[in-house]
């Protein structure tokens, strides 16, 4: 087994990277080379801007490479609870633009010839218990007669055709979802921003920040910029002199592991819909299928915001557990990848997105930013060019934790709660 990301493994490099001091004076200083700030920046240079992207560390080393390769739209909460907690109008723009951002993805793949294995192959959302099927109901009736008609929702023998397993009790279809290899189209869409003029700079993490008039004065190890407009795009990896976004992003560790690539027949007994597929528990699991005939599974298995290959080998041995609970038959398959990263969630689980401590942001997408970051990478750059404003999330309160400044203490007694709460409900 290897504790390496699949990814970043199995994924060609991005050699484009500018090498030498970080130096320059440019329009917009984009930091984070994930999705958000990589799309972001190809936007903005096709627009004519002169771009930089400041990463810490390798182009999609962080959560746009510690996910599960789902994009799938619908919202995380369930649209009903989305409309109680954000009010009709915005939770149906958030559900609309989850729509759009597969739709952008799509497009780009196919504007810039990215080699990724995208595919629409819809979502299954499955009701571990029969409680849960009741609430996936409810929450279709709503969503069919108000967002997205291209749903449907399954029995549980008409899921037993989906998926090889005897766990679930039903589940609600998304058609529009999709998936892709997450590594390739990291690559392929920063080659792209270089490609149209704009300038990426590895493990170049900045450490400090200055605001003199209408410029930005950028500080890296390596050197400093000068911009007159900032995107901070780092998610669960915010550090240096960000502290506004630390008090209000909590990163949570994601693990993720691997099987060896399995038989055809392995694979209709296992995954005969190949679709992507999430539990509906609220410490849950995420499977598909990748490319090389690997089963990918994953998971909140632990309550943690550290990554390690210690933490990342106890949460396997989760993730194993989980794997045999609903696909018996590969109890003792062999696990060729496990790996584990930090995604960033907010108190309310909803991604937010504006202008703040005068600087632009995107962040926050709470587990489901893999479609949704290379979306608001695009709508943060248009703003920033003074175009018209697509922002779903726009003047969305976004308050402070209490208590919390950047380090969060409080990951294992919530993880207890979740835990809980899937025992009763």
């Amino acid at each position: 087994m290897q504790f390496k990301p699949y990814w970043q493994h199995t994924a060609p490099r991005f050699g484009r990277a500018a090498t030498g001091p970080v130096d320059g004076t440019y329009d917009v200083a984009v930091i984070g080379g994930g999705f958000t700030g990589v799309s972001a920046a190809r936007h903005l240079a096709k627009s004519g801007a002169r771009v930089v992207v400041l990463e810490a560390d390798k182009v999609g080393s962080g959560a746009s490479g510690r996910n599960g390769g789902h994009l799938n739209n619908g919202v995380a909460h369930g649209f009903s609870s989305a409309k109680a907690a954000l009010g009709a109008e915005r939770a149906t723009a958030l559900y609309r633009a989850f729509d759009e951002s597969v739709a952008t993805i799509e497009r780009l793949v196919a504007e810039e010839g990215i080699d990724c294995a995208f595919r629409r192959c819809g979502k299954l959302k499955l009701a571990s218990k029969p409680a849960h099927f009741e609430a996936l109901a409810r929450d279709f009736e709503v969503v069919q007669r108000e967002v997205d008609p291209d749903t449907a929702l399954l029995s549980a023998e008409q899921v037993r055709g989906e998926v090889g397993s005897t766990a679930f009790h039903g589940a609600m279809l998304f058609g529009k979802s999709a998936m892709m290899h997450m590594g390739r189209f990291a690559t392929g869409m920063a080659d792209a921003a270089v490609r149209h003029g704009a300038t990426i700079f590895e493990n170049a993490a900045v450490t400090g920040r200055r605001q003199a008039g209408d410029k930005h004065e950028i500080v890296t190890a390596r050197g400093k910029v000068t911009a007159r407009e900032v995107l901070v795009a780092t998610g669960a990896y915010t550090s240096g002199p960000f502290d506004y976004f630390r008090r209000r992003i909590v990163p949570v560790g994601s693990f993720i592991i691997a099987t060896r690539p399995l038989s055809d027949s392995e694979i209709a007994a296992t995954m005969p819909g190949n679709r992507n597929c999430v539990t509906s528990m609220n410490i849950g699991n995420y499977f598909r299928m990748l490319p090389d005939k690997r089963l990918l599974f994953g998971g909140r298995a632990r309550f943690s915001a550290t990554v390690n290959q210690k933490s990342d080998a106890k949460s396997g041995a989760i993730l194993r557990a989980g794997l045999a609970q609903i696909f018996p038959h590969l109890a003792d398959v062999e696990i060729d990848y496990c790996w584990g990263g930090l995604v960033d969630m907010t108190q309310d689980r909803f991604p937010r997105a504006g202008r703040a401590d005068g600087v632009w942001y995107a962040m926050g997408y709470s587990g489901h930013g893999a479609q949704m970051s290379t979306y608001m990478g695009i709508v943060m750059a248009d703003l920033i060019l003074g175009k018209p404003d697509r922002n779903p999330v726009g003047g969305l309160a976004w308050p402070a934790i209490a208590g919390y400044a950047g380090k969060p203490w409080f990951l294992p007694m919530v993880g207890l709660y979740y835990k809980m709460l899937d025992r009763i409900r």
